[in-house]
């Protein structure tokens, strides 16, 4: 393991051990890394979450409507989205991508191409299986949604 390049996500039922790839996103990686160095993933909200698909949070809002103010240009490639992606969340524009990501359920190919991977879960994805999902009614929106407890850099920690 690279512990530099590795994340401990830790959740309310226990950690996720994300595999960072500087090798296809290298500013995305810098990024992510700066603000969990930082402390602005920790209690954020896992604001969309759809069953079948993904989860969603970085937003410091909790509504989806945030960000850290800092968008970033796409660095597309052609990783698949498999079952533990990490990827970038954005709007329309390609280089809007700014803190708010998703981590896939089940593998999502109509993504490949047009979101930045940026990681991939290598443990603890039951973890991720149990964050609340959200209303299909509400576009996944959650009532009462599961926070992140706190987001490293796995070089960072002591445990």
């Amino acid at each position: 393991m690279d512990a530099e390049n590795t994340l401990y996500l830790d959740l309310k039922d226990g950690r996720v051990v994300i595999e960072l790839r500087p090798d296809l996103a290298p500013n995305h990686v810098a990024r992510i890394k700066e603000l969990a160095r930082e402390g602005f993933y920790d209690g954020l909200k896992f604001h969309r979450v759809i069953d079948g698909f993904m989860a969603q949070t970085g937003c410091p809002k909790g509504t989806g409507t945030g960000g850290s103010g800092q968008n970033l240009k796409a660095e597309f490639s052609k990783e698949k989205h498999v079952r533990g992606t990490c990827s970038m969340a954005r709007a329309a524009s390609p280089d809007s991508a700014d803190s708010q990501f998703f981590i896939v359920f089940e593998p999502a190919s109509h993504l490949d191409g047009k979101y930045t991977v940026w990681g991939q879960v290598t443990e603890g994805m039951d973890h991720v299986d149990a964050i609340k999902r959200g209303s299909a009614r509400a576009n996944g929106s959650v009532d009462s949604p599961d926070s992140i407890i706190r987001l490293r850099v796995a070089a960072d920690c002591q445990d």
